[in-house]
């Protein structure tokens, strides 16, 4: 690797929080680093949402806080295009002193999984779907989300037409250099659609035959898109749930599965997919419940989830119907897969792959049996067997409690994350907001 001599090098992990942890480094350390990596406090995984250390999950006192060893997951730096001056970027991967997985590592969470995969010969094909806003420069400043104004004629946008192309004429220039970005960091964008809301994006990413890059991608272009935006004047944001009267922003992922001769064993020549497909479909839908934590990670991530929000409220599936939770696109037989409709755009996208795997292998290895497809309107299901916890504490009581979720993706994972969870929630359910002081300062 070469390098310019003025260059620096952002070295970073993804916490649990998929917020990215690490250091600035001068060039001329780089090529040390890349060998023998970078050293941090693993309780830096366990983080909070804001960076502060969760006491209770373990990595903290009981260990001194002790390092790990960070090592780069690729063994080339990509240049950070938007940078002001020339720097580039390393994403890596947390492990124990010794070398050992360190198990609480989201990007060790999703490969556990997927060497079950590899184990039985299988081979998962993943693609994410990601939405997003964007906003006015100004949002950040207030905190607020305010839509943007149209680079060709300075109008505020006030609505978002869905899948309307002239929609994203006034943003060409920002597109341009998103795609840019993309190209220079590796990051295999497809296409762009103009969602429901004002200023509302969605930018497919092309399927991929190794999860553990579906989701490096994902990273990646969730800090490309922020720092593009910032340089057009704009603010992006992936939170769920920004505008209360307006469409949430998801996070789709598409799956299929390959064998060792590269066949998708979901095809079985017929449009309904094969049993294996269906079993995939049946451990999804029966771990649903245990995974909502890591799909909705936020307390903002279950405003996305109420009646006529457009978000799955029950663990449903069902064949070219985008009211389910599991949608079966129509599609040919080489391309037969299961879309998970579930996520908001606010999840850490290792931890969304690994969940998904995770029922899917689940379904597999114990040759589980999906209840019938529904036709018609999933959103108005009825069977409260099939509802998904629709609250922030309830998510995390199903997923502490979880065995597939502990045998599949690791107790230790369980532990730290759950501890993270609870730490947050304490600390936002300490906090008296604006609208009780509305309701009742002056009334009671």
């Amino acid at each position: 690797m070469t390098a310019n001599k003025k260059t620096e090098f952002d070295f970073f992990i993804t916490d649990l929080n998929g917020n990215l942890r690490g250091k600035r480094i001068p060039a001329p350390a780089m090529k040390k680093v890349m060998k023998e990596g970078v050293k941090l406090p693993r309780s830096v995984v366990g983080f909070d949402f804001w960076g502060a250390d969760v006491l209770d999950n373990g990595l903290v006192f009981e260990t001194g806080d002790s390092d790990g060893i960070c090592l780069p997951v690729s063994d080339k730096a990509v240049p950070v295009p938007w940078a002001e001056s020339p720097r580039e970027q390393v994403l890596a991967m947390m492990h124990n002193p010794d070398g050992a997985a360190f198990e609480a590592d989201p990007r060790q969470v999703l490969k556990r999984v997927v060497d079950r995969f590899k184990a039985k010969g299988l081979r998962p094909v993943m693609a994410t779907e990601l939405e997003f806003y964007l906003m006015d420069g100004e949002s950040e400043t207030t905190q607020r989300p305010i839509p943007p104004l149209l680079a060709d004629g300075g109008r505020r946008l006030a609505n978002t037409e869905g899948y309307g192309v002239e929609e994203m004429d006034g943003f060409s220039a920002f597109f341009a250099d998103i795609r840019q970005a993309c190209e220079i960091q590796g990051v295999e964008a497809d296409t762009i659609i103009a969602e429901m809301g004002p200023g509302q994006f969605e930018i497919n990413l092309n399927h991929v035959d190794d999860p553990l890059s579906a989701a490096d991608q994902a990273i990646l272009f969730k800090r490309l898109v922020r720092g593009v935006s910032r340089g057009h004047g704009y603010a992006a944001t992936f939170m769920a749930k920004p505008y209360a009267d307006q469409s949430g922003n998801g996070f789709h992922v598409h799956f299929s599965l390959l064998n060792e001769v590269g066949e998708n064993v979901f095809d079985d020549g017929t449009e309904q997919g094969s049993t294996m497909m269906k079993q995939a479909v049946a451990g999804m839908m029966e771990t649903m419940p245990d995974t909502m934590l890591t799909l909705a990670p936020n307390q903002n991530s279950y405003r996305r989830f109420m009646p006529g929000a457009h978000a799955p409220t029950f663990a449903s599936w069902g064949y070219e119907n985008r009211t389910v939770a599991l949608r079966i696109p129509e599609s040919p037989g080489v391309a037969r897969r299961i879309e998970h409709r579930v996520a908001g755009a606010d999840a850490n996208p290792y931890l969304v792959l690994a969940s998904v795997l995770a029922g899917a292998l689940y379904g597999i290895e114990n040759k589980l049996e999906p209840i019938e497809p529904v036709e018609g309107d999933a959103y108005g299901e009825s069977d409260e067997s099939l509802a998904l916890p629709n609250r922030w504490e309830g998510a995390t009581d199903a997923f502490e409690h979880s065995e597939v979720l502990r045998e599949y993706l690791g107790e230790d994972f369980q532990r730290v994350y759950t501890a993270v969870k609870r730490q947050e929630q304490r600390l936002l359910n300490e906090r008296i907001t604006d609208v009780e002081y509305e309701a009742y300062l002056g009334l009671l």
